[in-house]
């Protein structure tokens, strides 16, 4: 933090916001690959000065010019960007291709610029459930966690505690219960890492304790569902049920290897690639949507039909999986792959 008086002597380049504005991370990011760049605001009102990058000597011009809001003209040496200029739409962490926010703060548009915030939060290649039904709770939740004071890792705590509560109760046959502990869980899933994100709380234990409970506890609640099956008046044949639980827990894991190899031999996640693998993520054999037809099976009486067709279901996501993969290495003889969410080559 350097005092206004004292931008004059800077003799390095420096990063500067109104106070009142609220910008995207990727622009901040590509701000700061663009020295002499003037961001401008994409909201209402737009076209106004919100940040800059001042080279060495120009940090108190660069000041005027966001103080004066638009009615200064631009010094030698800077020059006016949108956030369209900087190149920042595809944001690589998030899988996702968006405008960046640069917007200005004004008391009637503080609840959508809360709700913009929050959705800039959201992974653009995700799963059905994630993508369309937790948003608009999410966000509440997101909100009231943050008011109150409850961290990332609390959430992510309680989530580890209905890990727990689910399994036991699959394993028991008591499906009700089970499931809603379950969903309980893929919600909070959603909540932490916003939280995180919009408090600034991420932290590398918080990104370890999330995504390895994340990573590890599916098998588990395929496990403990075909045990609770054995109890119930659907039991299914040993030699089937060993057969479906083998399917599921081999194609949840090779699944997850071939997206590593992905990354390690592609340089982009599988499911980033073309559109229709973005598509495809929404679908693919992996909690959530896995959850929604042990679920709607379970609704209907009979949770060992959902437990087949997650099998089922998983083989073919699997098969596919594969596709997508030998594609990929045959596309990468002829030139690095690129997501189409970057935008045309």
């Amino acid at each position: 933090m350097v005092e206004e008086g004292a931008l004059g002597g800077l003799d390095g380049s420096v990063i500067l916001l109104r106070a009142d504005v609220v910008v995207d991370g990727p622009l901040l990011q590509a701000l700061l690959r663009a020295p002499g760049a003037v961001l401008l605001s994409n909201g209402e009102p737009a076209g106004l000065p919100v940040a800059a990058h001042a080279p060495a000597g120009q940090a108190a011009a660069a000041a005027e010019v966001l103080r004066a809001g638009g009615k200064a003209a631009l010094p030698d040496g800077l020059r006016a960007v949108t956030s369209g200029d900087l190149g920042a739409s595809y944001w690589e962490a998030l899988r996702k291709r968006e405008e960046p926010y640069a917007l200005l703060l004004r008391p009637e548009a503080l609840k959508r610029i809360e709700w913009r915030m929050f959705m800039g939060t959201y992974k653009g290649a995700t799963d059905v459930v994630t993508k369309y039904l937790w948003p608009r709770p999410a966000f509440h939740a997101t909100k009231l966690c943050a008011r109150v004071g409850i961290t990332p890792n609390q959430v992510t705590a309680l989530s580890l505690v209905l890990v727990i509560a689910a399994f036991w109760w699959f394993w028991q046959g008591d499906w009700l219960p089970g499931l809603l502990a379950a969903w309980g869980m893929t919600f909070l899933d959603t909540v932490d890492g916003k939280l995180a994100r919009i408090t600034l709380q991420s932290s590398k234990w918080g990104n370890v304790f999330d995504h390895g409970i994340d990573l590890i506890h599916p098998p588990f609640w395929y496990w403990a569902w075909a045990v609770g099956l054995q109890t119930g008046p659907h039991v299914l044949a040993s030699e089937y049920m060993l057969l479906m639980l083998a399917v599921i827990v081999a194609g949840y894991v090779l699944q997850r290897v071939i997206e590593g190899i992905a990354i390690w031999r592609l340089g982009l996640e599988i499911h980033v690639w073309r559109r229709i693998d973005t598509w495809f993520r929404l679908i693919t054999a992996r909690r959530n949507p896995n959850l929604l037809l042990l679920t709607v099976f379970t609704a209907l009486g009979r949770p060992d039909l959902g437990f087949a067709a997650v099998a089922l279901w998983t083989a073919v996501c699997l098969l596919l999986h594969v596709l997508q993969l030998l594609q990929g290495l045959a596309a990468a003889r002829r030139g690095k792959l690129r997501s189409w969410l970057a935008g045309p080559a």
